[in-house]
């Protein structure tokens, strides 16, 4: 796993470069969430609201609304697909975001319309970790993490 300015970025996801990362799952299933720069730049989040499983969304249309308190937006879907799952314990513990991003703080997950072409507006590997140090550069990003 590579690090910058104490922002962690796992080389094995994929990356819209923006906000979100993105997990192949199988069967044309991905496992959205937030980066560790995004979730340092929200703040500590105290609430999470979702598009409902079923429900539609287009390439960059929000799958869920996060909000902290010094700022509130969407999670924006990297592809279009549709929502299958829901990561409920965000709903109690909103914060979890900003203790383990990559992991249990996962956002949804999303059926892809064209698994085959999911991943083509993103990049992962050297090229994201590139990408992400001049991301948290321009926004002079250093993560930090939330205490339970």
């Amino acid at each position: 796993m590579a690090e910058y300015q104490g922002c962690e970025i796992p080389e094995d996801l994929w990356y819209d470069l923006d906000y979100c990362w993105v997990k192949p799952l199988g069967a044309g299933v991905f496992r959205v969430g937030l980066t560790d720069p995004s979730q340092t730049m929200a703040g500590r989040l105290q609430y999470v609201t979702f598009r409902k499983p079923g429900t539609h969304r287009a390439r960059r249309k929000p799958v869920a609304r996060l909000e902290s308190g010094k700022w509130a937006g969407g999670v924006p879907a990297p592809f279009d697909g549709t929502i299958v799952a829901c990561n409920d314990r965000l709903l109690e513990t909103p914060h979890l975001v900003n203790i383990a991003p990559y992991g249990e703080a996962w956002i949804v997950d999303l059926r892809a319309d064209d698994p085959e072409r999911a991943l083509e507006g993103l990049v992962t590997g050297p090229a994201a970790v590139e990408g992400l140090r001049a991301w948290i550069d321009r926004y002079g990003v250093v993560c930090m993490r939330c205490a339970e």
